[in-house]
């Protein structure tokens, strides 16, 4: 996902986000698998999964170009790549997996017809070189989809928005801790529009869905929560940054044993935005 310098969020390839991916495509499938059915991919098209994770959108942008298409998928993480290519063995999709840095992809140019880079650009140190070696692998009339995830805050506890809020500065403050960024070094990520603008793309367009869950969960929904959100992006991390009274609560909402565990509210409701940005060549 980054270069060799490891970029912003330290990545290398022993880095692995191999849970937190498989827990996130699980939650957001049907969002995802919708806007990736409105790029409006056929049967002999060549796409490029530009930092692919563990390769589920991989599969589901290889079902559209089948079966005379292909489908690549490209990572810098060694147990990305490796659960990519694991996952793909018994789907018998036109699938191909790559293990390489972003900025310096072994691939012809002018060979796509689509690139797909979700929640992958922000890890480069310059966002804007990435964009333009994705950019010169694009056939003329190719697109370039950048996509990111939460440019508006989430909202998980719509009847608690001070504590709602607290936690979600908390979580931001202990990024920017963790790697040394100034507030200024985030807020450049969220301008995918004017990237795709500066990096020569015309025919512009910008979608950005609502993932929206309310009570009762699925089994899917209670995963990435817990497992994802509370646990892994949230957890203990975020004590230093909170008052005591606040961590406690966000304790007992978090805990599964804690009578007031928010997953089993009957008013539990929870947003989140999902963006997209295509331009053409």
């Amino acid at each position: 996902m980054a270069s060799d310098d490891a970029g912003p969020f330290g990545d290398t390839p022993q880095t692995s986000y191999v849970a937190p991916l498989d827990l996130f495509h699980r939650f957001a499938e049907p969002e995802l698998r919708a806007l990736i059915g409105d790029l409006g991919l056929k049967s002999g098209d060549v796409v490029l999964d530009a930092g692919c994770g563990t390769g589920v959108a991989t599969q589901w942008l290889a079902q559209h170009v089948m079966p005379d298409g292909l489908a690549i998928g490209i990572d810098l993480s060694t147990d990305h790549v490796q659960r990519a290519r694991r996952r793909a063995r018994p789907e018998g999709l036109p699938l191909a997996f790559l293990q390489a840095d972003l900025t310096s992809i072994p691939l012809t140019a002018r060979r796509f017809d689509l690139i797909w880079c979700s929640n992958t650009i922000i890890h480069l140190c310059d966002a804007l070189d990435g964009a333009r070696t994705l950019v010169r692998l694009l056939r003329p009339g190719g697109r370039l989809a950048l996509a990111q995830s939460l440019f508006l805050p989430e909202m998980v506890f719509a009847w608690d928005e001070r504590l709602e809020k607290e936690t979600v500065q908390a979580c931001r403050r202990y990024y920017r801790d963790q790697y040394g960024l100034d507030e200024r070094d985030t807020t450049a990520m969220r301008n995918l529009l004017g990237l795709l603008q500066r990096a020569g793309l015309g025919k512009t367009t910008v979608k950005t869905v609502v993932i929206e869950r309310a009570a009762p969960l699925t089994s899917e929904d209670e995963a990435y929560f817990l497992d994802g959100l509370f646990r892994a992006h949230w957890g203990s991390r975020l004590r230093p940054y909170l008052s005591p009274d606040d961590w406690a609560e966000l304790e007992r909402l978090c805990d599964p044993d804690s009578p007031r565990y928010c997953l089993r509210r009957p008013d539990f409701h929870h947003l989140q935005t999902y963006t997209v940005v295509i331009g053409g060549v």
